[in-house]
């Protein structure tokens, strides 16, 4: 296995060439024929190898000596070959560290090659936190423009408004005369129901025209701005190409319409989409520097990194970013991309602190600080938010895929801004008169995971103080329920199921739309509830056997707020099957260190039962949907079937195209290039024969024929193509052949045709191969391909092999 992993010399390295040749090359007027008669002395012997000297094969030029532009690239939709791409790096390196002992500049030209890989994750990390920042400042601004404005400086949000009034009170902090909602504003009048429905019809256009301003900007500017973008990440760093999913205009468009999107109150959140916006950055800063736009296995390694740093600033967790990115997104992960992806999540982390966007001087909006311990008994609660968490992960899953199924496969998908106007209309119509559903969803969770303090004004928090009303030290302070606390129950009991529904239909849109954010709602708002239950039957019942030895005098016994956190780390949960990743995102985002255990309870729960149902989580299903070539590490495979049952051809199918190594025109190589779509093809001795010599890219021979048509002289359509080092006996009478040895893959991956395919879905897994050619005894039987693999192992689970649509 590993001597498959460097390619021999020959591909790797360009012979140094006569004075002659390279003379020739440059004034193009000279033939090659004539220029070996001019070539005489030391000089042109030295550059020739004994094998030419004695073959006299010296006077054929490789034209392919001096690379040409784009050979080694790929076409769009494809995978790229991560063994090929590993060790052009390891020779360029090698290049780099040999001509560093030549001079000072070639030694400092080294060092700032070394030192490229932090400057690019400094940038992203720059880049990605102010994006942020200004994304947060912005959803902000725009999300309380929908109920009113500001009228000493309009682009002020509401709470930066009453900040800088001088007449707010602590009680009515959200009241201050400068903040006017729209019915004020326009009549003068706050109450009533003229008021009222005013306001309602205002909050309504504002949403429909923030929705209709994102949609037709992504339909128009940036089609691959919409939706999550975590699974297209995903499959970009397993190795497949999608040109412009990560462009600038992508970037642009992504970051202005997902503050549109989350201001229009729409059940979707910014966290997975900053993923997407922080890969593009890295995608941008790899162009700068040839180390990474030139290798695409280098530039996965960029966009790890960055995937940390977007979640980094999407949680203010950079802990979590890289073990997000290392667990969920990461295909191939070495040690130094942990590194650089901790320092990329620590600058994108540092940059948004120090523009403070949420104004608290913390990283979320969501810091708690709570000041009871759990308790053993607790924990029991906690698994119950679990198996929630996985119950609703299974639920979204299957809705929402059947719900994109149905846009894919119907007249529905037609009609993307319709979609998203209806939709829109349908959840701000539904979402007013619910106070917890009016507000943003960041706010919403910010609500719910707060401990009740005596300073809080939230209707959660409406419990009976009496003074005059007197326990035992022992028991638990008196803390009965208040008419706010019954009246919030019952409308975060309508808010969840408003949000259960709303986001199937919702997630998916072609918009940007996060999924972290209305998954953590649901399971806050449930969380919260059996909290205040919990709470309540321990007030009530302070005497049975599990409540008696809880709490010491003074304190509150249940937070009803930690509750809510383990729920929305359940339900999170679910919906992603993250776990380790999961739970110090969760720590990290509400400093809540103590509460780790029932957070990872609550967490495997999850996992546990959703994985009950189906293993794979909402990316994966998203990922599958899409047909992309994905073959994900967590997946077995256990089925007991051979190479041969699937290498093509099968029986019945037309013979393998191959090229033969010294009897192919040029006219064959182009009429079978246009006959087929293949990405490559199997070189071989003879067709009688069929021993293989090795394996050549469609898009290489593509390259390598156009630009020998250019620039030399005598290739012509019945020249032969050869891939020996040494050219074939020709009459005098034929054209002159044309050299391809250097755009040939000498080692590429074989197995035999008894290998078991468990073995295969292996090597392509953790290789990352395009191919593999089946052999026995040497002789080639047939090839085997990633789509192969893939539309094999769909087979083998029952599901539609013809739904893997690229290579």
């Amino acid at each position: 296995g590993v001597s498959q992993l460097t390619l021999p010399r020959s591909y790797t390295r360009p012979r140094r060439r006569s004075l002659a040749h390279r003379s020739a090359s440059r004034s193009g007027a000279l033939t090659l024929w004539t220029c070996v008669l001019l070539v005489s002395g030391p000089a042109a012997e030295s550059s020739l190898t004994p094998g030419e000297e004695m073959n006299g094969s010296g006077n054929l030029m490789d034209f392919l000596d001096e690379p040409f532009p784009d050979v080694g690239t790929y076409e769009d939709f494809h995978t790229i070959d991560w063994l090929r791409e590993k060790s052009r790096d390891t020779d360029r390196h090698r290049k780099i560290t040999s001509k560093s002992k030549e001079s000072i500049w070639e030694f400092v030209k080294s060092l700032l090659d070394a030192w490229s890989g932090w400057v690019v994750m400094l940038l992203i990390g720059l880049l990605s936190g102010t994006l942020a920042g200004v994304i947060d400042l912005a959803v902000d601004w725009m999300t309380d423009l929908k109920e009113g404005v500001c009228l000493s400086a309009f682009w002020y949000s509401h709470e930066q408004c009453c900040w800088t009034s001088n007449e707010t009170t602590f009680d009515n902090r959200d009241k201050c005369p400068q903040w006017q909602t729209w019915s004020e504003l326009m009549t003068g009048h706050t109450q009533g129901a003229g008021g009222y429905l005013l306001n309602y019809f205002l909050y309504i256009v504002w949403a429909l025209f923030f929705s209709f301003l994102a949609v037709s900007l992504v339909r128009v500017f940036a089609p691959y701005a919409c939706g999550s973008g975590i699974p297209e990440i995903k499959t970009i760093l397993s190795g497949f190409i999608i040109r412009g999913y990560l462009g600038k205009w992508t970037l642009l468009i992504k970051t202005v319409t997902l503050v549109l999107a989350v201001s229009s109150g729409l059940s979707l959140g910014k966290e997975g989409p900053l993923v997407h916006v922080a890969c593009c950055c890295g995608n941008l800063f790899c162009s700068l520097f040839s180390k990474y736009s030139k290798n695409e296995g280098k530039r996965r390694e960029v966009l790890s990194a960055a995937a940390a740093a977007g979640v980094s600033v999407a949680f203010g967790a950079p802990i979590g970013g890289v073990l997000f990115s290392l667990e969920e997104v990461s295909y191939y992960f070495p040690l130094k991309t942990l590194w650089r992806s901790f320092f990329a999540a620590l600058v994108a982390a540092f940059t948004l602190r120090s523009i403070n966007p949420f104004g608290n001087s913390r990283l979320v909006l969501f810091y708690v600080e709570y000041h009871t311990p759990w308790y053993m008994a607790e924990l029991v609660p906690f698994i119950l938010l679990g198996v929630f968490g996985g119950l609703w992960g299974t639920l979204f899953i299957r809705g929402n895929i059947a719900w994109c199924r149905r846009r894919k496969t119907t007249q529905l998908g037609k009609y993307p801004v319709l979609e998203v106007i209806v939709v829109t209309g349908i959840t701000a119509i539904l979402a007013f008169p619910n106070p917890y559903t009016r507000r943003s969803t960041s706010e919403l969770i910010s609500e719910l995971f707060n401990d009740c303090g005596a300073l809080e004004s939230s209707q959660l928090c409406d419990y009976v103080n009496d003074p005059n009303m007197t326990r035992p030290l022992d028991d638990i302070p008196d803390r009965p329920a208040g008419p706010g606390v019954y009246t919030a129950l019952w409308q975060l009991a309508l808010a969840l199921i408003f949000k259960i529904i709303i986001t199937i239909f919702t997630f998916g849109m072609k918009i940007p739309s996060g999924l972290f954010i209305p998954s953590m709602a649901v399971g806050a708002i449930a969380g919260r509830i059996v909290g205040i239950a919990v709470e309540q039957m321990a007030y009530h019942h302070h005497d049975w056997i599990i409540f008696k030895n809880w709490c010491r005098p003074g304190a509150d016994c249940v937070t009803p707020g930690l509750y809510a956190m383990v729920g929305a780390a359940a339900c999170l949960g679910g919906v992603t099957r993250m776990t380790v990743s999961l739970v110090v995102i969760m720590f990290e985002l509400t400093g809540g260190l103590e509460y780790i255990v029932p957070l990872m309870a609550a967490a495997v729960t999850s996992k546990w039962v959703a994985d009950a149902f189906g293993k794979e989580g909402i990316y994966e299903a998203h990922i599958q949907l899409n047909g992309y070539p994905f073959l994900d590490v967590k997946d077995e495979f256990t089925h007991r079937t051979l190479a041969t049952d699937v290498m093509r051809p099968r029986r019945g199918e037309p013979p393998l195209a191959v090229l033969t190594q010294d009897s192919t025109t040029v006219e064959d190589v182009e009429a079978l290039i246009k006959e087929t779509d293949y990405n490559g093809f199997p070189v071989v001795v003879s067709r009688e024969s069929e021993r293989l010599i090795g394996f050549v890219q469609r898009r290489d021979l593509i390259l390598a024929i156009k630009n020998a048509r250019q620039k030399q002289d005598g290739v012509v359509s019945n020249s032969v193509v050869y891939f020996t080092e040494d050219a074939p006996q020709l009459p005098a009478s034929n054209p002159q052949p044309l050299k391809l040895r250097r755009i040939l893959n000498l080692s590429p991956f074989t197995v035999t045709d008894h290998t078991p395919m468990e073995t295969v879905v292996d090597i392509f897994r953790k290789l990352g191969l395009r191919q593999c050619l089946v052999t026995r005894s040497g002789r080639l039987l047939g090839i085997i391909t990633k789509k192969d693999v893939l539309r094999h192992m769909a087979q083998m689970m029952n599901q539609d092999p013809e739904s893997i649509m690229f290579n």
